[in-house]
């Protein structure tokens, strides 16, 4: 493999965001620390013309090539990343420039390997390349996907989907995830674990794991609910009464319903099973206890009980999501 030659083309165009653009570049830069020889990759840097880009950051990026001067050249792997805009309501609108859709559908012609970083789903769809495949894109505009491009099956949950030689990322952070699997596709999953630790990234998450996390929601607006939160949090182990936690609150049952449904959308019941499936969830990726010891740390007190909130949140159970995402050797 050391000998093959990669061309990694990431394309730059006004106002893309600096992260997709500079986090993929350097996954591939660091993988060159844990090899003993040259990886083979050449990543360059591609836009309409020579001139600074301007970045979401405010920061000017300089382009190595133009996308004519690559006409006559084989692409491995394009990257594209995603523009944004965002309005008073700070609604958040993908942008897609139709020079830049142009100038991808024809690098893809002559392209292995496609890969789109966050809201960058958006420019391949454009293109007219995620006709029939499953693909994700940031959360705050998959629904604009999907009702600009009902030809192309959005799934706004996973972090990173591959349909055969198209590769569609998430969030912004997870360009990282989408470059490590990359690499993993080019020289194993040991590399690309390394490069991980090289990065400090805790797990290298795999293409199903879900953008969302109960633990990660936005905070509460009132005290007295974040400090419930983290009450749940605390005695997630044991069983817990929407009239126990009415008490720790300070409320009726009523209204600690009612603000659960205004602040977080669900019911308390609901909220603390997507705590209990996050924990189990994590504890499959990373560990190897038995399902019964998982399920009565979680407060599910049995393997049934896990199983039925598994099937009803993943849609799959928990010996099939171990299987696929377990990440301890």
């Amino acid at each position: 493999m050391a000998n093959i030659k990669r061309l990694i083309v990431m394309v730059l165009f006004e106002h893309v965001y600096l992260l997709d653009v500079t986090g993929p570049a350097e996954v591939f830069s660091l993988l060159q620390r844990e090899m003993d020889e040259p990886t083979g990759y050449e990543v360059v840097l591609a836009a309409a013309t020579l001139a600074p880009v301007m970045t979401s950051a405010g920061v000017r990026v300089l382009p190595d090539t133009t996308f004519a001067d690559l006409a006559p050249r084989r692409i491995d792997t394009l990257v594209v990343p995603g523009a944004v805009e965002v309005d008073a309501q700070r609604r958040v609108r993908a942008v897609v420039a139709p020079s830049v859709v142009v100038s991808v559908r024809a690098l893809a012609g002559h392209t292995r390997r496609l890969a789109s970083v966050c809201v960058g789903a958006h420019v391949l769809a454009a293109a007219g390349l995620l006709e029939g495949r499953r693909a994700t894109t940031h959360w705050s505009t998959a629904q604009q996907l999907a009702d600009e491009h009902p030809e192309v099956k959005v799934d706004a949950d996973p972090i990173f989907i591959r349909d055969r030689d198209v590769w569609t990322g998430a969030g912004l952070t997870a360009c990282l995830d989408l470059a490590l699997a990359l690499v993993a596709d080019d020289f194993g999953e040991r590399l690309a674990l390394r490069v991980a630790r090289q990065l400090v990234m805790f797990l290298k998450r795999p293409s199903g794991q879900s953008q969302f996390s109960a633990s990660l929601e936005p905070a509460s607006k009132t005290r007295r609910m974040d400090a419930l939160r983290h009450y749940i949090m605390r005695c997630i182990g044991k069983p817990m009464s929407i009239a126990e936690l009415a008490e720790q609150a300070h409320l009726s049952d009523r209204q600690l319903t009612r603000i659960f449904k205004t602040e977080l959308n669900m019911t308390p019941a609901a909220y603390i099973e997507s705590v209990r499936v996050e924990m189990a969830r994590n504890r499959l990726e990373t560990t190897d206890e038995p399902l019964e010891r998982i399920a009565t740390t979680c407060g599910f007190n049995t393997t049934d009980t896990l199983n039925r909130a598994f099937r009803r949140t993943l849609g799959t159970t928990p010996a099939e999501y171990r299987s696929r995402f377990r990440t301890v050797c």
